[in-house]
């Protein structure tokens, strides 16, 4: 057996309620506390009013879009003088990558640039980060597990990570009804995105006999749960992507990504469009450009016939239309193609070009050229 190794948060807390517990965990880490939150703090007020209870002192941060460098550098001039011991996100992706960002460089003296991906040098951290806890309120990033956040550099029309081992949360709490509500179209893309995280991981040139067993777990569940969702609110559904996307937030650590997150960071910084409705225009259209190159009999192939007859059932489709059925399904739930999302047909070849070269892209099992890239594109535009 090919050698592997697996990180993931050091206490993960999973099921409805376990958020009531959040204030007396959190307490354990120190008494200064920087919540991040998203744009509506009465959101926030529960875990802000119960930790202030325990005689912790509290600052809020909100974080109201996807994050920026200078909403990063903001944050770290919030946590720095305030002298946080812990930082804590309460919100969905946007906040869960801020946060923790914050946590990562908060401790060091030096910039974002200097661990920025791409755009900066890549440095390692030069100090252990804060204690970082997470209670996601979507379900679709896995960033409650994962080692890196991803900020938007505006000048560079990029997203780019931070990335270090250390920046796995101290204490992840998957609380399901905290996505209760969730307004539909977020939660469609959300979905979209948790079902990416728990395929490409699957079809990744790095999968490992654990990230195999994640993926493997919940490919079938994710599609029903989520036609659940866009009819009713449901809590049982809510539980059931809650789990997806965890299962995906840590197979996705371990084992990469793929096409899809390749081009979605390019797009989403040059368009600012969601990432989740990103993954969800384009995963069917790599998944037949996988299976179009896939070699007969190859690995490859067969994985792509496991994840056609895990999702074909869902839309009473024959195996071989899955994906395409896929496609139209999240169409017909108001889902947008890239056109609608900002791309333009002028910019396709730039963001080809510009994907190829992204870090996801690497774990793809097939290394697309850039004409492939581009006709990926075109299937998904409209």
């Amino acid at each position: 057996m090919t050698p592997f190794s697996f990180a993931t948060a050091a206490r993960i807390m999973f099921g409805r309620g376990t958020a009531a517990q959040a204030s007396g965990e959190i307490l354990r880490y120190g008494k200064s506390v920087l919540v991040v939150h998203g744009a509506n703090a009465d959101r926030a007020m529960w875990l802000v009013q119960a930790l202030e209870a325990n005689g912790q002192i509290v600052s809020a941060l909100p974080c109201g879009t996807e994050p920026t460098l200078a909403m990063l550098e903001s944050g770290l001039a919030v946590a720095r003088a305030s002298g946080v011991d812990v930082v804590v996100a309460l919100g969905g992706g946007a906040v869960i990558d801020l946060g923790k960002a914050i946590a990562a460089l908060a401790p060091g003296t030096g910039t974002p640039l200097d661990h920025l991906e791409v755009v900066g040098r890549g440095l390692p951290l030069a100090a252990r980060p804060l204690p970082f806890i997470v209670l996601p309120t979507t379900s679709g990033t896995g960033a409650e597990v994962t080692k890196n956040a991803v900020i938007g550099i505006p000048d560079h029309a990029r997203k780019v990570s931070l990335r270090d081992d250390r920046m796995l949360a101290r204490l992840a709490i998957i609380d399901p009804a905290l996505t209760d509500g969730c307004p539909r179209g977020v939660t469609l893309a959300s979905g979209l995105d948790a079902l990416t995280q728990v395929i490409e991981p699957y079809l990744s040139s790095r999968a490992t006999p654990i990230t195999d067993a994640l993926c493997v777990s919940v490919i079938s569940r994710a599609v029903p749960a989520l036609q659940t969702l866009m009819a009713q609110d449901d809590p049982a559904a809510r539980d059931t992507m809650a789990y997806v996307s965890l299962m995906g937030g840590m197979a996705l650590a371990n084992a990469g990504l793929g096409a899809v997150h390749g081009f979605a960071g390019v797009i989403g910084g040059t368009t600012g469009a969601a990432h989740g409705a990103i993954c969800g225009a384009l995963l069917p259209h790599v998944l037949a450009a996988l299976k179009a190159q896939a070699g007969r009999g190859s690995v490859l192939e067969q994985r792509l016939g496991h994840v056609e007859n895990w999702i074909a059932p869902a839309f009473g489709a024959a195996p071989e239309a899955a994906f395409a059925a896929l496609a139209t399904w999240s169409r017909e739930q108001g889902l947008p193609g890239l056109r609608m999302l900002g791309v333009t047909d002028r910019s396709l070849a730039d963001v080809a070009a510009q994907s190829a070269a992204a870090s996801s892209m690497k774990a793809s099992a097939i290394a697309f050229s850039t004409g492939q890239l581009i006709d990926i594109l075109q299937a998904a535009m409209d």
